[in-house]
């Protein structure tokens, strides 16, 4: 369940949850777990021709990381309206948080020279800091601010954010390697963008039009199931997939 949103926050009842958001984030993390399959395939040596390093497929990979950077706006628009719920923010904030540094320190162990140090779970994370202050603030603040956060790792980059403990905010001419790498520059003006252009469409009524004419059957039934589920499912899916294809890589080697 979200809040009702507007000035009367606080006193409107909940509403529920709109399965579009979930269906599209359960399609995202649907397309990560394919995105990963050919990754794992391509490491372990049973799918030849380079797959994970194809400009189409690492298009493919950022399309669907640019899904879930626009959706942390959406939600931050639905969950809060106007007004910022701190509570439910900072409990949802620190799950993240804390799977961002599991995922820092497995990779670490795994794949030492090629960490991921600042990955997508991260910048959701960073990304989520930064838009809740943009909640109560016009649509087209956040949209602006976001725009320019896209713009702007286009017209700046300098050798001194090179180093891992600077890369991060992304102004970096040469990124330390990482098999995941979302810096807030320009990643975090796609959740400023996807926050104005929500709080405007709910300006205009549009998220009581969806709640009316909500998708329905079982495809987006089982979708939103996934999207209301995705961190669960980005935390486990490796785990599982590498330990899968890697003894059978062994096998047929």
């Amino acid at each position: 369940m979200i809040p009702a949103t507007g000035s009367t926050l606080l006193t409107e009842p909940l509403r529920a949850r709109l399965r579009s958001i979930d269906a599209l984030r359960g399609l995202a993390i649907a397309g990560v777990v394919l995105f990963h399959i050919g990754w794992d395939l391509d490491f372990s040596g049973l799918l030849p021709g380079n797959l994970s390093r194809h400009p189409a497929w690492l298009l493919f990979g950022r399309s669907l990381a640019g899904t879930f950077m626009v959706l942390v706006g959406v939600s931050l628009a639905l969950a809060h309206g106007s007004r910022i719920r701190w509570r439910p923010f900072f409990n949802r904030l620190w799950v993240i948080v804390a799977a961002a540094v599991a995922i820092s320190a497995a990779t670490r162990l795994v794949f030492p020279e090629a960490f991921i140090y600042f990955g997508i779970l991260h910048a959701i994370a960073a990304a989520s800091l930064i838009g809740v202050f943009f909640v109560p603030l016009p649509a087209l603040t956040s949209f602006g601010a976001g725009a320019a956060m896209l713009i702007f790792p286009s017209l700046f980059s300098d050798s001194l954010f090179d180093a891992r403990w600077l890369a991060w905010i992304g102004f970096a001419e040469t990124p330390p390697i990482s098999n995941d790498y979302v810096p807030i520059f320009p990643w975090a003006g796609l959740t400023l963008m996807g926050l104005g252009l929500t709080k405007a469409g709910i300006a205009r009524g549009y998220d009581t039009w969806f709640l009316k004419h909500e998708p329905a059957g079982p495809t987006v039934m089982a979708l939103g199931w996934l999207g209301r589920h995705s961190l669960m499912i980005y935390l486990l899916h490796q785990p599982i997939l590498l330990a899968l294809i890697l003894p059978t890589a062994w096998l047929v080697k």
